[in-house]
């Protein structure tokens, strides 16, 4: 069962109580027995363990695959220059 913020509209008591998600969002305040205790719209709270999930393997995977990308290119520029004319043997395919 799911953990729920109730607050009462009337005296501002709030608490935490465990529901069934079928329940009504609105019961009797434990404090002043009114009917206005009602479900408060709150984040959920929980973490994920283990791999595969963003916070664990994809959060900081930008930053190493842009410097290896940078080395890539780099290295990819040097081998697309041609050789020096002077290197080069008569009759050779790039000239």
């Amino acid at each position: 069962m799911p953990i729920y913020d109730f607050k009462c509209t009337d005296c501002g008591h709030q608490d935490e109580m465990m529901r069934k998600i079928s329940a009504d969002s609105t019961m009797e305040c434990p404090v002043c027995h009114q009917l206005t205790f009602s479900k408060m719209l709150s984040a959920p709270s929980f973490q994920l363990n283990g791999t595969g999930w963003y916070a664990t393997d994809f959060k900081n995977s930008n930053k190493p695959a842009a410097k290896a990308e940078a080395k890539t290119e780099s290295v990819a520029e040097a081998n697309t220059e041609a050789p020096a004319a002077a290197s080069c043997n008569p009759g050779c395919a790039c000239h």
